[in-house]
């Protein structure tokens, strides 16, 4: 499964168009999207959604463009993990995560032993089942925030869409989380994520995307876009670079 833009233009609020975005993204290869706040990456991964319109351009999945996919069928192929999540009512961590088999059932259709499967396998994954009876909103940032990855992963999507997937975790969970994207990449998804961490990305993401505050853009693989000068541009930040078992690490000078 494919996601593609066709002359992409984000409709970011009080900026002019930006450059048009011609992106491929196959099966089997992350995504990293950086830029400083305000470039508009979480705006990117909605409109790659088909949450919110573009100013301009197609975003394309399986060379179907979004507005013909049925809403149902995008969620069978396509999951996004939301920087910021509100919970509209009390559920169980369980509860939530199940959450991510609704795409494939009929309406009143109870989850199938199947479903409860998938979803105690995802709790283990992301080393939640001794929370699985959890209100979600007793739980901490980062319990929910694996709470959301678990829910994605329940879903079974083609194509992940995490904006800030790292959000509010620990050092450990931070490398189990990208660990298991890299996994799912592995295994024939497409990984798309909107990264602050130079450093993530440098070891986890095979593609880059760099987003400029004046909607300038370049993309490849990472290797041709870790240029230390594109970088200090992107950020407005000197940067001093290392290396850590064969992987550029970038500090701040």
């Amino acid at each position: 499964m494919v996601l593609e833009t066709c002359d992409l233009v984000v409709d970011v609020p009080g900026r002019a168009d930006g450059r048009a975005l011609n992106l491929h993204i196959a099966p089997g290869q992350v995504w990293g999207v950086l830029g400083p706040n305000g470039a508009g990456k979480t705006t990117l991964l909605h409109t790659l959604a088909g949450l919110r319109p573009p100013r301009g351009g197609t975003v394309l999945l399986d060379k179907a463009p979004l507005p013909r996919w049925r809403r149902r069928a995008l969620a069978q192929q396509l999951a996004v993990i939301f920087q910021e999540r509100q919970d509209g009512f009390p559920a169980t961590v369980m509860e939530t995560v199940l959450i991510g088999r609704h795409p494939f059932l009929s309406p009143w259709q109870m989850e199938s032993a199947a479903d409860l499967a998938l979803a105690e396998a995802a709790l283990s994954q992301l080393d939640l089942l001794p929370l699985r009876d959890r209100l979600v909103n007793t739980l901490s940032g980062g319990e929910r925030q694996r709470v959301a990855v678990a829910l994605a992963l329940t879903q079974t999507p083609a194509v992940w869409l995490a904006d800030e997937p790292t959000n509010h975790l620990d050092l450990h969970h931070q490398v189990a989380v990208m660990t298991l994207l890299h996994q799912q990449a592995r295994d024939g998804r497409a990984v798309v994520m909107c990264l602050h961490d130079l450093n993530l990305a440098a070891r986890w993401c095979d593609h880059l995307l760099l987003l400029y505050p004046d909607g300038e853009a370049c993309w490849g693989p990472t290797d041709d876009m870790l240029v230390p000068g594109a970088l200090e541009k992107l950020y407005d930040q000197r940067l001093a670079v290392g290396e850590v078992d064969g992987v550029r690490v970038f500090v701040a000078r």
